[in-house]
């Protein structure tokens, strides 16, 4: 009888050690669901200076606006562009300039990101011991045995 009584106590702890868990494992994947929009946005943006690069003054370009809408434009300096900073901050930067800075950028979300795909791992493979233990726990609660005779 005391055994159970243990197996229903490890059982409570543990479940909720597993919804902990899997809402860890949630925030973990919105994190890196927003580093991976953040990447594949400076790729773009790298790839945009690279093209930038290659265009003489006052060459016309379509220019995103957003909702896959465009507007013409002539690009009146190829040499310079606006760079966000932070805060909502921006800066004028020559190409190379912000080449360098969204190369930085990139190469910071990448270690991040790899961080939080290896906490996402680590959580993912406590979440499924707990699983384990949790189908065994309920197996002796529901049999009345302990778990070292199952």
């Amino acid at each position: 009888m005391a055994a159970r009584s243990k197996d229903e106590e490890e059982l409570r702890k543990l479940s909720i050690e597993m919804r902990y868990l899997e809402q860890t494992a949630d925030t973990l994947q919105q994190r890196i669901g927003m580093m991976n929009a953040a990447i594949t946005d400076l790729t773009y943006a790298s790839m945009t200076l690279e093209g930038l690069e290659q265009e003489k003054e006052n060459a016309e370009m379509l220019v995103p606006i957003g909702g896959s809408s465009y507007v013409k434009a002539k690009l009146t300096e190829s040499d310079k562009v606006v760079v966000g900073i932070g805060a909502g901050v921006s800066a004028e930067k020559t190409v190379a300039e912000a080449k360098a800075v969204f190369k930085e950028r990139l190469e910071e979300l990448q270690k991040t990101m790899g961080s939080a795909q290896q906490q996402f791992a680590q959580v993912a493979d406590r979440i499924n011991s707990g699983r384990n233990r949790l189908e065994t726990l309920l197996t002796s609660v529901r049999e009345g045995k302990a778990p070292g005779n199952v």
